[in-house]
This record gives structure tokens, sequence and C-alpha cells, in this order.
């Protein structure tokens, strides 16, 4: 059958004839590929590791590797528990409710395991209790409703216990405690419930349970379970979850040595030294660096030594508790060379030498500085002595000239160009307009609104005046008087008129405001601090300075990997000079806490906090008012400077007056140093109530705003904005007559070279002043409405305060001096309208 194989080939040789030419197209294209530098396409080899196929012993392999990793990270998180010698876990027991009881709550956990609990009722902040059953130490510290010894034992707890009531409800204290705890930073959290066999009838009582689990679960999620005291089973897996789970921990405490301080020994005087014991945590104890105890203050280390717990020693036909002496002296740790010094600020021969090298650079010997004429403009005092002082205003041009057309057409050319302004514009704003940065009133560029609507009438539905007249002194006073007449709290004119302040007829602008600068933009305009160096602080050219804040961080931060005194060693550490005023004021029922500090970090410097108000606080913060701040282990007294947060290009930030509920900002205030990202607490002090007697209860602390710390810098310029404000007197077409912005001649000269806008988008500058009475004509870029409101922006620089370490107890030390500061302050500039 010739035909049919005949057939069968042809279709064999069709069939197999487009594979051919895709071959052939293939070839072609990987040649012309390979000309071009391409790499050809290898197709199901796989290159990254993790697409390969694994075979089945090597993925055994890897499970069991990631398995003991885990397993070592686990026993080094838990390896301070383990051993015979180990440290105990420390439990802070808060109760949230008036009739919760800490202590009964300590003896119900302690039965349900058959502890006996004798040593709770000793006056002493903490007490340690063996766990034979798990092998482990549970060191209490069972807490009253006092939220400082709330928020320093929550400091160094391993775990913290919240007692709820099943009887009452979570007041306005329990609430406060609760909320700083939880913003301080805590480790494992567990709740438990008292009283609630006493709820009547007995199946309302998991209605009662379920709501105290919603409740606490608002702000613990994580919360499973709200275990019950009276319930025995219960409260021993309670306990074995405090002595089988690893507590989570706190990042900021972690990365410092710290420890609860079991026992103070205080010397006869300030010279000798003063015995704090506890067990050492976190990373290594140095006696090198400074430590922060407490309120009390940060010290210098004299020596580190062992203090291990007393042991039994069996002997030949006795029995008895003896210590190793030996052990207990022995010198773990004593300072070297590298020992920090306890000065906050540097040497005054670094600031004489600084200070000598600044003044020369400025000025040669026998010159004295020119006297200045006109107001700072960014980088330019315009009317000095050594140019012309007649102002000259901008040239104008028809529209539609170009640059290169500009330079042809002269400065007494004006008589050319029509009077009426109307074929004109003003160059530098259209420079300003083209140059498409975005108007906003908060950075000096109120003027430069590009294509801004406004409502203007024309040239007939105004008074259009030819000559000025002298208006009537008493008239005049009168009308401002009328003009003025609506006043409002400070905080609502922050809001509604922000930075807007008013002068006073007799009082001269250029003197009042004399510290005042003025700025094209506050974000991008240069900032001249040599302005500035005649009005900073004494002490600010001693203060530390941190080019390089994350270097430094990260160099800090690994010098406390290594070396010191190894955590979970029971230690004496001696201390030196404590004042006698903390014997004095010290309570062994309140827990104190040793916390050792990072290199530098008690030098003073410009810290900077994020503070965010919550939106649920009924009042505003008015800047450079007195408040509590907690960061870390140290609290403070501080009246900070409020300002806007965010970077700019030259470092320039706009001053906040006051701080609205819902709002955040940048604290900045003189103080020590903190590494990292620590979150702080930021309380206002408020008086007790006054009792039948007359007696007045302590001030109480209400928490205000939280945040976290920021990295320092003396560079950063806080800007304080005023706004002079001024009424459209007479206006035709774009020129117009301003009054009730300054009151004389001679501050109109002054301020000339500010640039000027309006409310509603227009820019625009002076032209010349009229009359005596400050009045002024101004050309703006466009027809300006009679009800806008006519303004220009000064700035000056503002200096951060001095923070005072709180040395005791929390008392209203320092108002006096803030109210008499902040009164000076108001005296500069006038009240807000």
């Amino acid at each position: 059958m010739p035909g049919v194989v005949a057939a069968h080939s042809h279709r064999a040789t069709t069939k197999s004839a487009p594979k051919a030419f895709k071959s052939r197209k293939s070839t072609k294209g990987s040649i012309r590929d390979a000309a071009k530098g391409k790499v050809s396409d290898e197709r199901g080899v796989r290159k990254t590791p993790h697409q390969q196929v694994m075979s089945k012993l090597n993925r055994k392999n890897q499970a069991k590797q990631l398995q003991l990793q885990k397993h070592r990270a686990h026993q080094n998180e838990t390896s301070v528990f383990a051993g015979k010698d180990s440290a105990p876990r420390n439990v802070a027991v808060i109760p949230l409710c008036s009739d919760c009881d800490a202590a009964s709550a300590i003896a119900a956990l302690n039965e349900s395991i058959d502890i006996e609990t004798a040593s709770a009722t000793d006056n002493s902040a903490c007490f340690r209790v063996p766990v034979d059953r798990f092998k482990q130490k549970l060191q209490y510290l069972p807490l009253k409703r006092d939220l400082t010894a709330c928020l320093d034992a929550a400091r160094v707890a391993d775990f913290v216990v919240l007692i709820l009531s099943a009887e009452e409800e979570v007041d306005e204290v329990g609430e406060l405690i609760l909320r700083c705890v939880e913003s301080q930073g805590l480790s494992t959290v567990f709740t438990v419930v008292q009283g609630l066999t006493k709820i009547e009838p007995a199946k309302v009582r998991p209605t009662v349970l379920g709501s105290l689990k919603s409740y606490i679960n608002h702000f613990h999620p994580e919360q499973e379970k709200v275990y019950n005291l009276d319930n025995r089973v219960e409260c021993s897996n309670l306990m074995r979850s405090l002595c089988n789970t690893t507590p989570k921990g706190i990042r900021w405490r972690d990365e410092r040595s710290w420890m609860l301080v079991e026992d103070v020994k205080f010397g006869g005087s300030e010279t000798e030294s003063t015995v704090v014991t506890g067990v050492v945590r976190g990373k290594g104890l140095k006696a090198d660096r400074l430590v922060q105890v407490g309120d009390w203050g940060t010290f210098q280390v004299e020596k580190i030594t062992a203090a291990p717990l007393a042991t039994r020693r069996k002997k030949a036909g006795e029995e008895a508790m003896n210590v190793d002496e030996e052990a207990a002296e022995e010198t773990l740790d004593v300072p070297g060379e590298d020992q920090d010094e306890i000065d906050e600020l540097a040497p005054e021969e670094a600031e004489m030498e600084e200070a000598d090298e600044s003044m020369d650079a400025e000025t040669t010997a026998g010159e004295a500085p020119a006297a200045k004429k006109g107001v700072l403009l960014d980088e330019h005092h315009y009317f000095t002595d050594e140019e012309d002082l007649a102002y000259t205003a901008p040239k104008k041009l028809p529209r539609g000239t170009s640059h290169y057309q500009s330079a042809w057409y002269l400065d007494n050319q004006d008589d050319d160009i029509s009077d009426s302004g109307s074929d004109l514009d003003d160059f530098e704003m259209k420079d300003a307009e083209e140059s498409g940065e975005p108007a906003n009133p908060a950075d000096g560029e109120e003027g430069y609104t590009k294509y801004a609507q406004t409502e203007g009438g024309g040239a007939t539905e105004y008074a259009q005046s030819e000559m000025f007249i002298e208006p009537d002194e008493d008239e005049d006073a009168m009308q401002l008087e009328a003009f003025r007449k609506h006043k409002r709290s400070d905080a609502q004119n922050d809001m509604e008129f922000p930075d807007e302040i008013e002068l006073h007829p007799h009082v001269l602008a250029r003197e009042r405001l004399a510290k005042f600068r003025g700025l094209k933009s506050l974000r991008t305009s240069p900032w001249l601090v040599d302005e500035d160096r005649a009005y900073q602080p004494e002490d600010w050219n001693r203060l530390l300075r941190v080019p390089d804040y994350q270097a430094a961080r990260i160099r800090s931060a690994r010098e406390s990997l290594v070396g010191g005194v190894a955590p979970g060693t029971r230690v004496h550490v001696h201390i030196k000079g404590v004042p006698a005023t903390v014997q004095a004021s010290y309570s062994p029922a309140k827990p104190v806490t040793l916390f050792s500090l990072l290199r530098h970090e008690h030098k003073r410097t410009a810290v900077n906090f994020l503070i965010n108000l919550s939106s649920d606080f009924p009042t505003s913060i008015k800047s450079k008012e007195e408040l509590i701040m907690q960061c870390g282990p140290r609290r403070f007294v501080i009246n900070p400077l409020f300002s806007q947060g965010g970077n700019t290009p030259n470092n320039v930030h706009k001053y906040c007056r006051f701080l609205h509920p819902g709002q955040s900002a940048v604290a900045t205030f003189t103080g020590p140093v903190t590494w990292g990202a620590v979150p702080t607490l930021f309380f206002r002090r408020t008086p007790g109530a006054v009792a039948a007697d007359g007696t007045q209860a302590a001030p109480r602390l209400t928490l205000v705003a939280t945040g976290t710390s920021l990295p320092p810098s003396t560079t950063r310029v806080i800007a304080k904005r005023a706004i002079l404000t001024g009424h459209p007197y007479h206006i035709h077409k774009k020129i117009v007559t301003v009054r009730y912005m300054f009151f004389n001649r001679e501050d109109v000269e002054w301020f000339k070279a500010l640039p000027m806008w309006t409310r509603r988008g227009r820019s625009g500058f002076i032209r010349e002043p009229l009359g005596t009475h400050g009045y002024f004509k101004a050309t703006f870029d466009g027809r300006i409405n009679p009800q806008d409101s006519v303004g220009v922006s000064l700035y000056k620089r503002v200096w951060p305060r001095v923070a005072k370490l709180i040395d005791g107890p929390l008392l209203d030390t320092g108002l006096a001096e803030a109210e008499t500061k902040d009164a000076e302050e108001e005296v500069e500039v006038m009240e807000v309208s």
C-alpha cells in the first residue's frame, strides 16, 4: 500500500514543518538576543534556595535547627531564673478598686499551693517566697492605690497582677493607675477578681465575670481569662503561670541594667556611702556608669560587692544558719579611669574659648558692628549704614515682561507706565508665584498664594483719595477702641486668630519687637544664628552636642553588652553623695528602683519629646506651663516649649502657644539625654481637696498627655511668630491705605521691607508711609475686599527652659519661678487679639 504510506509520510512532513520553522525562528531570536548582550532564559532551573524543592531529610534538618535556635533563645531569657541561686520573679500586685486588698490576694495565691505568708505583714515594699513545687522564687510587691508607687513597681516587675472587685467598679483613681502603667510599658499581665462569691444569686456570677473580662479587654485585648481568687484551683493555675511563663519584658528597660532595691543602709553622713541591695537584672551592672535611684537623683558608684543570701551548713553535731562572710565581702566591680563624671555641663573654659573664637570671627579688633536701620529679612539687614536709607520699591513692569526685557526698563521710567497699576505686575511677586511653592499662613508665605479668589469692587465702589489727610488723634483713638472691642479667651483666640498681637498706640513696635525678624518662608529661608547669640541662655554653649544621634545611641547601647556584674547576681551597690534629705523622706513601704544610665545620659542638652494630648482632655495646655514628666526611670519638673513637628530644610519649626485637645506637638526643654525611644508620661499637678478642718490634702497628679523621646538637638530652632494686622482704610484698585498696624512713621520705615499678605490670599509690599500716625500706602497683586485683613509675619527664636530633676516628693517646687518668667514673656508681646 504505497499510496497509504505516502499519505502518512506527507502528513508527518506537513505536521513537522511548523516545528522546524519555530526552531529556526527561536535560533534567530537567540542569535539576535546574544548580539544585544541578553542572557538566554534557562527555564526549569530554580536559582534561589527558597524555590528549590528540599528533600525530606533536609526539611527535617531545617526544622530541627529552628527548634534549637528557639530553645537557645528561651534558655537565654529564662537563665536568670534557673539554678539554686537564681533571681526571683518580681510580681507587682496592683488593686484597681477601693475595696481590693493586695495582701489578701497574695495570701490566697500562696495558700492554693500550701505556702505560708507570714512575711506579708512586714512593713516592707517587697518580700520573697520560695515555690518548691515549681522550683522558682517569687518576689511580691503588695501595693496600695498610690500612683507613683504603682509606676515604680510596674517598672521593675516581671508580672503585673491587676485586682478587680466583683462589687465595685473601677473608679477614677484606678483607671488613672491603669492607663499610666500601660503607657509606661508593661511586661506580662494577669487579671484577678476578689469577692466573687459574695455575689448573690450564684447564677449572676458568670455575668459579672464576663463584664469584668470585657472591661479589661478594652485596655489589654490579650487577656483571655480573669482568675477568681475565691477558687483554689484557679489560684493554683495562676501560680503555675507565674512560675513557668517567660515574661515578655520591656524594651527600654532591658537595654539597661536595673534592679529592685530590697534593702537600704544609709551612711552616717554624706561623705559615707549608702548601700542598696538587690538582684541585678537586664544588662551587666558596671561601676563606671552612673545610677538613677528612684527619685533620689543620679549618683556615682563607689563599688559593687557580692550579697549572697544566707545558707545552711551542717557541721559535726551542729546545725546552724551561717552566712558566708568571705563571699559577702567579695568585691565584684570598682570604678576605673573611664568612670562617668557627675557634671551635667561642659567646663567653663571650653565655653570661654568658643565665645572668644566666635567674637573674633564676627568683628575684627577696633571695629564696631554697624548700626541697624531696619528689620532683618532672611539673611539681609535692610537700610543699614552702608546702603541708601531711601526705600526703593520693586520695579514695575508691563505684563508679560521677561527677565531679559526687564533689564531695559530703568527705575525712573515709571512715568511711561500707567499710574493706575492696571497693566503692571510686581516683578518680585511674579517670581514668587512662578516658584510653585504653596502658600500657607504658617510658613511665612501668606502673600504668595497663587490665583487666590478674593472679592473686590470696581473703582467706583470705594472712596478714592488723591490726598492723604492727617486724622484727628481723639477720633482715631475712638475708632481703634471700637475696632478692638471684641475679646475672647487666650485659648479661643489661639485657635481662631493664631499668633496675632495688638500693639498699644504709645508703644514703639521697633523696640517691642526688636528680637523679631522677617522670613520669606519659614520652611526654606535660612536662619542666621549669629543674630541670636546676644539672647541665648548663659549655659547654652556648655550643653552636650550630638552631631550624629544614631551613631552615638548605637555606641552607647553596645557598651552595655560587655562587662559588668552578670544579671541574676545579688549585690550591694555602694553609692556616693546621697543627701541627708533622702533619708528623712525615705519610706520602706514604697518600692525603690535602681537603673544604670548609659554613657552621656546624665549630660544636659536641648531634648525633644513627642507629646500627644488626648482628645478626652477638656482643656488646652499652654506652652511653658509647669508639667511633671516621667521618662524611663526619671521624673522631671518641666516648662516645655511646644512646636510643630516634622523635618524642614532649614531646621526651623513654628512655636505653638497652646496645645489643644487631640493635637500633637514636640515638647522641648533643657535636660538630660535619653537614648532610644522611651515612652513618656506628662502629668499636671492639681491642688488637693480642702478638709472641713481647713487642712489641704497633698496635690494630685492628672495624666494629661503621653509621648515618646525624640533625638536631642541644639540646632533645632523654635521660631515664635507674631502677626501684626492692619485694616484697609482706603482702597483704590491695587493701592490700599492701611491703618492700625503701626502708630508712628518710624515703625513703618523700620518694617518697610517685610512682605505683606491678606487673609484671602493677596500679597503686597509697603510703598510709603503717610503722615505721623502709622498710616501707610501698600500695593497688592489684586483688588482686596474691605472686610479683608492685612498682616505681616515676624519671627524670633525662643529658648528652652531648664528641667528640674525631682529629688523627693512631688511638691510645688519651681512654680513661682515659672509664673514669673511667663509674666515677663507676656510683657514682651502684648495681649493676643
